[in-house]
């Protein structure tokens, strides 16, 4: 991590990124136990999540701008049209005022999509090849290690003042990211004129995918993840009545899920170098099937247990798929590409949150977490036997991979 803090650009960014994610840890699982609270509804505190995950749907369309503007420029505009984004959570009160919390989740969702697809970008543009799982580990190290004091700040500012604070902390966070990257000294490369029509020019990120060996079978086995996944945005509410316990100690299980994700974050780098992309996301995903069986027994220490086994497996899946995505891709395709697999990951992750929403009321939570944890070795393994695709850098190139496939640049 300090080879890649030494680049004065990407310092500044992470510094940004950083409060951004400071902002989001607190906001996000704040706005869910909100909804809970104003309806006593574990239904509805999910869907508060699929309000978020929804608009990335429209995926396609926001690649397609991020790759038409400059990065760094369209990065500033997206953190501060976000900050104030935010400011009708002023306005809650009651019951009644539940769809505001709804509307500002799902405009901040689109504006999630906008961050993350550029922010992608944005590394590409500042760090070599050979930094790129650095620099993600590093970013998901902060993501992750945020859940050990995130959700617990933003629940005790919820009880303490109530909801109103969660937007100002938001607006802050997201004000200085924009300030930040506003800081640095790249010179964004001009945007390559659109070359065919409107239609083609949208999806040319997921006929990218398609084509590409070691990109599709990681989006396939990552949208199977979400598929199942998503389900535990309204189970983890089920799974803490469960233990006896109030909706707002969700936030103790998510900070215990810090601890993991601190230590996935910081082993993330060491692991792509080891297995490769592909290899580190099948690790990551069978880790995530691992901690989900652990959740299908109510016991608070093995709940512990399973929540550090889920942190690990999320930020080592994730710096898996980035890094390939990011190493893979040309520069001027980034955009469309990520928010392609984007759509194609998060569309199955927005049905199972919605699905899971109305299941917890209907299915035992504990038999859910069983079959999700099935559902998610299948896919592990699914991905493991794909790893050749992408080798890890000291492995010799495969023969017989095609020019322009994911292998020769995966060194």
């Amino acid at each position: 991590m300090r080879d890649i803090l030494r680049r004065p650009d990407f310092r500044l960014l992470f510094g940004g990124v950083v409060a951004s994610m400071i902002a989001e840890s607190i906001l996000l699982l704040a706005l869910a136990i909100w909804v809970k609270d104003l309806t006593g509804s574990n239904g509805l505190a999910g869907a508060t999540i699929f309000a978020i995950v929804a608009p990335l749907l429209l995926a396609p369309i926001v690649g397609w701008a991020v790759d038409r503007f400059r990065r760094r420029p369209f990065f500033i505009v997206a953190n501060l049209a976000t900050a104030v984004l935010l400011t009708p959570l002023f306005l809650v009160r009651d019951r009644g005022d539940v769809w505001i919390i709804f509307l500002v989740a799902a405009g901040y969702g689109l504006s999630y999509l906008a961050l993350s697809t550029t922010l992608n970008a944005l590394v590409k543009e500042i760090v070599p090849a050979d930094l790129l799982a650095g620099a993600n580990g590093a970013l998901q190290t902060v993501k992750q290690g945020l859940r050990l004091v995130g959700p617990l700040a933003g629940a005790a500012l919820y009880a303490g003042i109530g909801g109103w604070p969660l937007a100002v902390v938001g607006a802050v966070g997201f004000a200085t990211a924009a300030v930040a990257v506003a800081l640095m000294r790249l010179r964004d490369a001009a945007p390559q004129p659109p070359q065919l029509r409107w239609a083609a020019e949208a999806t040319a990120g997921l006929r990218y995918l398609i084509g590409a060996p070691a990109l599709r079978r990681a989006v396939i086995g990552a949208g199977l993840t979400t598929l199942i996944l998503g389900f535990s945005e309204s189970l983890i509410f089920a799974y803490v009545e469960g233990l006896d316990r109030e909706p707002a100690f969700v936030g103790v299980m998510v900070t215990v899920q810090g601890i993991g994700g601190l230590l996935g974050g910081l082993a993330s780098p060491a692991l792509v170098r080891r297995l490769g992309e592909l290899g580190t996301l099948a690790l990551g995903v069978g880790l995530l099937a691992v901690g989900s069986l652990g959740l299908a027994y109510p016991h608070l220490w093995l709940g512990y247990v399973a929540m550090v086994v889920l942190g690990f497996g999320l930020p080592a899946a994730i710096v898996g798929f980035n890094t390939l995505i990011q190493r893979s891709t040309p520069a001027a395709l980034l955009g469309r590409t990520a928010a392609a697999a984007e759509t194609l990951i998060s569309g199955p992750q927005a049905v199972s949150i919605g699905l899971g929403a109305v299941l917890v009321s209907m299915v035992d939570y504990r038999l859910l977490f069983l079959l999700m944890g099935v559902a998610m070795l299948s896919a592990a393994g699914y991905l493991w036997l794909g790893r050749r695709l992408s080798p890890p850098a000291a492995d010799p190139e495969p023969k017989d991979a095609p020019t322009g496939e994911v292998a020769p640049l995966s060194g």
